[in-house]
């Protein structure tokens, strides 16, 4: 029995047709039709992988009728990492626009996203138009493994490829589970910090007394939720600002910085995760939004509404374990120094990353006198480019002592200094212009306000982003595999995963199950690092706690 399937939905009703496949692409026997997706992919439990256009269109009506899928290949997905390591990055990444540009005709656009509708289980993932027909399909896949044969490294990028559709069914699953959420417990946070709400939707009763406490220190009415009036009204009285970014206003000495400062933290809560939000996300004790693997550049997820990969730790106490389950939270320990030993075969640096312990503590044992701070310094300092001060200093005592490691990260932004593309270790490409490119992407400092992307124009801000795309990029592909080997270790056990953020994933699991979850975790990192980077010294360990409540985890 062929161990892959093609299946595609018709362009009418809800029939499905289907063909095994061949290890080269090619049909292995005669085409099949059935009377709708559902059955077709359930009569068939055998079949190791689905070919088919997009995991947001096929999957959750799978879900929905109870049949879970081991493997895919999404089309889609395959599309726009191709597109990418082809320096064809922006073009439309559906399979009706790989259709076309494979028949030389005209290239339609993508459809516009779809915002996630709140409060509902799966509209991110509702069927999308322009269906495929079969053939159609068979024709994309064979010109996608054509290409994916022509890129560099051939074995890698469909290795990307796997786990990129991989982190299409995690999403997709975990936007149908949901995060245990608790309204109750949410609505208390909010009436602690905030106090009662006013009539008609003003702001609550504290941020409406810190407007009056930092009105009254300007002596005038000033309106914090406005920078431009903060400015001003700083400027009256003989302060200059730049922003009114809370690092920037605590090296202030005036009454109006504290409450000011509180306000804006409150304000970004009540706008961000208050009423509005809980009414709007929060449905049956779960909070689903709509996840979105390689939603940004460097492949790291995006959300397509909620908000959910900037949960303040205050609201994280409304994420509560149901009755007799438990919270299974695990963190990456300094995932992007050991990735770097990973991809740069730097010997030194693989050797200060073949432990378990904090890797800045040994680091800081092998050339900074011991200084933990200063080695910390060094190494985020050549991954995200901030060598000024005494960062230059540290950043040449690492160069010394790790030249492969600090010529890895050089080299990517020389490279995107240059205009060149730049890649993962698996292959995910960085665009020539980054215009897409994000501030935490680019290792900028973050505050209270993010970075536009025009701050990052230029050459020399381009060579800072590539050096970072690197390191954090090839760790987004790590995370994609240990995603996937998460989810099936998990495989017969009642667990569950609910929540993934970069470098920390949370499992919902019965109390009995914690401890078979907590291994399952550190040995899929361990191998998602063996399949990734192949075999090196490295270890990816976890820092884990199993709580009732997501914001007792750290």
């Amino acid at each position: 029995m062929a161990e892959r399937w093609a299946v595609a939905t018709a362009a009418e009703g809800d029939g499905a047709r289907l063909v095994p496949l061949r290890p080269d692409g090619l049909p292995a026997g005669p085409v099949v039709e059935e009377r709708d997706l559902v059955t077709a992919v359930r009569s068939r439990p055998e079949v190791d992988r689905w070919v088919w256009r997009s995991t947001f269109d096929s999957y959750p009506r799978l879900l929905a009728a109870g049949v879970r899928v081991e493997r895919c290949y999404d089309m889609e997905v395959a599309e726009q990492l191709l597109l990418g390591h082809e320096g064809r990055s922006g073009e439309p990444r559906s399979a009706a626009a790989a259709l076309a540009r494979l028949r030389k005709g005209p290239v339609p656009p993508d459809p516009p996203p779809r915002a996630a509708e709140p409060g509902a289980q799966s509209s991110l993932f509702e069927p999308r138009p322009v269906p495929l027909s079969l053939e159609s399909l068979l024709e994309v896949y064979a010109e996608q493994q054509r290409r994916h044969d022509a890129s560099a490294h051939p074995g890698r990028l469909r290795l990307l490829t796997a786990a990129e559709s991989a982190g299409m069914l995690v999403a997709a699953e975990m936007n149908r589970t949901g995060l245990p959420w608790r309204a109750d417990v949410h609505r208390q946070v909010l009436a602690d910090l905030l106090g009662e709400r006013y009539a008609g939707g003003g702001e609550p009763r504290r941020l409406a007394e810190l407007t009056d406490e930092v009105s009254a220190a300007f002596g005038r009415r000033v309106r914090p939720d406005l920078p431009a009036d903060v400015v001003k009204a700083f400027g009256e009285a003989g302060i200059r600002l730049r922003s009114t970014r809370r690092w920037e206003l605590e090296e202030i000495d005036h009454p109006a910085v504290a409450p000011l400062v509180e306000y804006k933290k409150l304000y970004r809560i009540w706008v961000a995760h208050g009423w509005s939000w809980l009414n709007d996300w929060v449905r049956d004790g779960r909070f689903r939004p709509g996840y979105l693997p390689g939603g940004s550049v460097s492949g790291r997820w995006t959300t397509n509404g909620g908000g959910a990969l900037q949960i303040p730790k205050v609201i994280r106490r409304a994420v509560v374990a149901d009755d007799g389950w438990r919270l299974v939270v695990a963190d990456a320990d300094q995932m992007e120094p050991r990735v770097l030993a990973a991809v740069s075969r730097d010997p030194g640096l693989m050797e200060v990353a073949g432990h378990d312990g904090d890797l800045y503590t040994t680091l800081a044992a092998r050339g900074f006198s011991g200084d933990r701070e200063d080695a910390k310094l060094a190494l985020l300092g050549a991954v995200y480019g901030q060598t000024s001060g005494d960062g230059l200093k540290n950043l040449a005592a690492l160069r010394r002592r790790f030249p492969a490691a600090v010529a890895y990260v050089d080299d990517a932004a020389r490279a995107g200094e240059e205009g060149r593309l730049v890649r993962t270790w698996l292959g995910r490409t960085c665009p020539p212009v980054s215009g897409a490119a994000e501030s935490e992407e680019a290792g900028l400092p973050q505050d209270d306000e993010t970075v536009s992307p025009s701050d990052l124009s230029g050459a020399r801000a381009r060579g800072r982003f590539t050096r970072n795309f690197v390191v954090q990029g090839a760790a987004a592909d790590w995370s994609l595999l240990l995603l996937a080997a998460l989810r099936k270790a998990l495989t017969g056990m009642r667990a569950e995963l609910v929540f993934f953020l970069h470098d920390e994933v949370i499992v919902h699991c019965p109390a009995d199950e914690t401890d078979a979850v907590a291994a399952a975790v550190r040995d899929a990192g361990a191998l998602a690092g063996r399949i990734a980077f192949g075999e090196t010294p490295v270890r990816f360990p976890f820092t884990t706690a199993v709580v009732e409540c997501y914001a007792d985890a750290k």
